[in-house]
């Protein structure tokens, strides 16, 4: 597609992004409180309440869905587009309204009281399927740090071969001798002469069997040629009849689609080909225009500063003075210069009524000015989102501030100034503009001047207070702000002289970073939920997007990271085989971060001693940060916090029992990790020690049919031949109860290399699958009542537990008080 087309489709999005967040901008500062009080008195205060829970429900999961539509919309623009000032803008409003969806989501689950949100009246309204509401995960996640993940691929490669974990195949020329040569000829001149002894035996042997059949009568023969022939007939008219009718068949379930239509490989193969042919020309393009900007603007901010850089700074200079001197003429006292922090002389010139010519005449720097000072007054974000705090109180009503919607409406304001009026009516070429970045760096170099021609006036009017008399008072800004960051006791460094690079190769070699396999969050297998569901019962495709929401949009990006609450730690607990490691491996290997496993089977002798693991628990921390995007992971996160170890456990779960509060506490909210616990049997920990540690718990129940028939025709289509035939809706019903890890395993095992080639002339049958099957353990109805028991115990269970009790006393008071009124 060409670049107008994704340009089209940019203004578009801009001028639908501008409604929506005007509107949530209005929504933001209305009061949910008069509303609640203006239902009050029309109807009782908990119909009220639960009325404005409704009403703001729904109004967050439309504004919810609006973004996550207008967010897919923009990655395949940025994914696209190739001129590098609009792809800048286009990454930084993308970035804002991810934010604000993953914003809208904790408001939602602050609301609904559990982890995941349905409105179905909402996604009616907007006219969406549920495949449309699914957020998709930027490319520019792994695109833009390719070469930095293929160095660490590297590194991991040469740091396992050398430790003898890896075998490698080189390959070494080698020097035949004569002897060895002679050798080789010999046994294939044998070989070659067996052949021909077999071929001249088999002739032979033909030549006999056919001297026998020229003894028959010519009657015979005659007779057997029509028999034959009368076969033969039947045979081909009976085969050709069932051909028609199985591929009438086929043609059928295909167009009700019962069946996936058969793949056309080699038209598949060419298309996908171009495809990725085509994205390569797109992203080299990408990548020359974007260096040949940074080459430009480094080059027009260097001639900037040697053409205008003497006259910007007497300019400043001259313009500082006069206000020093016209506010001394009016007070007749010197007056403070604003500290570095407060902006400097910009704060000056930015407060009304106190602009000079040259300050109205340098707009941007004043835009600059009150752009600091809005995002100084905009609402801090929240450090830790954790759930288990304030468990027993009522629930709020009332939405977060959003840090995001600042950004959104800055950027739209910027293409509204810039690029929505521009004129590119036959402009083909992708480069940047030559005029807007010279009016970029013209700012930026004049900001700089300023902040050094600051420096110089702050010690001029210092001098000239200490000449009229004045002491001077030092500015009191700079040690409060150091009195605060001493309040945190800075972390001691353990090992301030070593490298990075020792440090991964030693923690590599220990087998704390690991190598996990590369697998994409959507080979998770399962679609959204089509219907609303409860908290306990989610669809794959709901999975996949809370796990995008909380773990790889704030770890994929620094910039959506910083403005969205902090998650530090989650946990994944479900049935064996239910994707619990798989979806930990797809996370790592959609953001490409380093995986650092503390499970406690995987560090047994490892860091001996209480020493020994606050080294450990230092490198991990140490090098995490150094190495973001960074998962922690813990499989069988139960177990350090069991309240009775079995003797038959020698791994020692309780030595990370007092250090993991401590390593959750530790992640600050710069830190783009995230701690993720596994667990099968959560019921069997300390349930107060393991809420201390982990913000949010996420069950992956059992798939239900829709979930398993797409699992067995997903996975079935990865065997050709022979396969088509299998009745997956049998299977599917069959099969209720176990777990897609175990329909995998089931097929791989039936599925050999001998079995693979017999597809042809045997075709798979459903007995070969069931007869695996039943070899292995479902899930049964005490465990689900177990998972459900447990989840009702967390704080969010709890919650809502809470929340259904207050509406059933809401209900039976409604229903009291009408019998009341109908006996009056």
């Amino acid at each position: 597609m060409s670049s107008t087309y994704f340009n089209d489709i940019w203004h578009q999005s801009q001028h639908e992004c501008e409604l929506l967040s005007t509107i949530d901008y209005e929504r933001q500062h209305q009061d949910v409180e008069t509303t609640v009080a203006t239902m009050n008195a029309a109807v009782g205060s908990v119909a009220a309440d639960a009325d404005a829970k409704a009403l703001l429900q729904s109004s967050l999961y439309e504004f919810y869905l609006r973004y996550i539509c207008l967010s897919n919309r923009l990655e395949d623009v940025y994914d696209n587009m190739i001129q590098p000032q609009k792809r800048q803008l286009v990454r930084k409003l993308l970035d804002a309204c991810l934010g604000r969806v993953v914003e809208l989501k904790h408001d939602l689950v602050n609301i609904d009281l559990m982890e995941f949100s349905y409105n179905d009246e909402v996604v009616e309204r907007l006219r969406l399927t549920p495949m449309e509401t699914e957020l998709r995960i930027p490319r520019y996640f792994l695109r833009e740090r390719q070469q930095e993940l293929e160095f660490r691929k590297k590194t991991m490669h040469e740091i396992l071969t050398k430790l003898g974990w890896l075998e490698e195949h080189e390959l070494e020329e080698t020097v035949t001798t004569e002897i060895e040569a002679i050798r080789m000829l010999q046994m294939h001149e044998r070989a070659r002469q067996g052949r021909l002894r077999a071929h001249f035996m088999k002739e032979i042997r033909i030549l006999k069997e056919k001297g026998k059949s020229e003894e028959r009568t010519e009657k015979e023969r005659s007779d057997s040629g029509l028999l034959a022939a009368m076969k033969i007939q039947k045979m081909w008219r009976g085969h050709t009849a069932r051909r028609i009718t199985r591929r009438r068949k086929m043609e059928e379930m295909i167009l009700i689609g019962m069946l996936p239509p058969p793949p056309a490989v080699v038209k598949e193969r060419a298309e996908k080909l171009e495809k990725l042919q085509h994205n390569e020309k797109r992203y080299q393009a990408q990548a020359f225009y974007g260096k040949e900007f940074e080459e430009r603007q480094n080059a027009l901010k260097e001639e900037i500063r040697a053409k205008h850089g003497a006259s910007m700074k007497e300019d400043i200079a001259d313009e500082i003075r006069a206000w020093v001197k016209d506010c001394y003429d009016k007070t007749g006292k010197l007056p403070d210069f604003p500290s570095e922090d407060q902006g400097g002389s910009l704060h000056i010139f930015s407060r009304p009524g106190t602009e000079s010519e040259h300050s109205r005449s340098s707009a941007r720097s004043s835009k600059e000015s009150r752009k600091t000072k809005d995002k100084s007054k905009s609402p801090a974000r929240s450090g830790d989102l954790n759930v288990n705090e304030n468990q027993d109180e009522e629930v709020s009503f009332q939405p977060a501030p959003s840090v995001c919607l600042p950004d959104i409406r800055a950027e739209i304001d910027l293409f509204n100034d810039t690029w929505r009026d521009k004129d590119e009516t036959g402009v083909l070429s992708q480069a940047a503009y030559e005029d807007m970045i010279y009016s970029d760096k013209y700012q930026e170099v004049e900001l700089e001047f300023r902040r050094a021609v600051d420096d110089v006036m702050r010690q001029e009017i210092e001098l000239l207070q200490t000449a009229v008399g004045k002491k001077v008072k030092k500015s009191s800004k700079k040690t409060r702000r150091s009195g605060k960051k001493s309040k945190k006791k800075k972390e001691k460094d353990l090992t301030p002289d070593r490298t990075t690079e020792s440090l991964y190769e030693e923690l590599v070699t220990n087998g704390i970073i690991r190598k996990y396999p590369e697998l994409r969050l959507k080979q998770f297998l399962g679609d959204k939920a089509l219907t609303a569901r409860i908290g306990t019962n989610p669809s794959p495709g709901d999975i996949r997007q809370i796990l995008t929401e909380y773990c790889i949009l704030p770890l994929g990006s620094d910039a959506i990271h910083n403005c969205t609450p902090l998650i530090r730690s989650i946990l994944l607990a479900g049935p064996k085989g239910s994707g619990k490691k798989a979806l930990l491996h797809a996370i790592c290997t959609e953001v490409g971060a380093v995986l650092f496993d503390l499970t406690p089977a995987n560090i047994v002798g490892k860091y001996p001693g209480k020493s020994g693991l606050i080294m450990l628990i230092h490198l991990v921390l140490k090098v995490s940060r150094l190495l973001q995007p960074a998962v922690i992971f813990m499989g069988d996160a139960e177990r350090p916090f069991m309240k009775k170890i079995p003797k038959t456990d020698r791994t020692d779960p309780k030595r990370l029992k007092k250090d993991l509060p401590k390593l959750i506490k530790n992640i600050a909210p710069e830190d783009r990790v995230v701690f993720i616990g596994t667990s099968n049997l959560p019921w069997e920990a300390d349930q107060k020690l393991l809420q201390s540690v982990y913000n949010r718990f996420i069950y992956i129940p059992r798939p239900d049919y829709g979930a398993m028939s797409h699992a067995w025709k997903t996975l079935l289509h990865d065997y050709s031949g022979g396969i088509s035939n299998l009745d997956t809706s049998a299977m599917a019903k069959i099969s209720d109860g176990y777990t897609i890890g175990s329909i995998d395993a089931c097929l791989k095992e039936v599925m050999t290399c001998k079995r693979k080639l017999q597809l042809r002339t045997q075709p798979l049958t459903n007995a070969e699958l069931i007869n695996v099957l039943c070899s292995r353990d479902p899930v049964y109805r005490e465990e689900e009542e177990a998972f459900e028991s447990w989840w009702s115990k967390t704080p969010l269970g709890r919650r809502r537990q809470r929340f259904l009790e207050l509406e059933e006393e809401r209900l039976l008071e409604e229903q009291a008080q009408a019998a009341k009124q109908g006996n009056a």
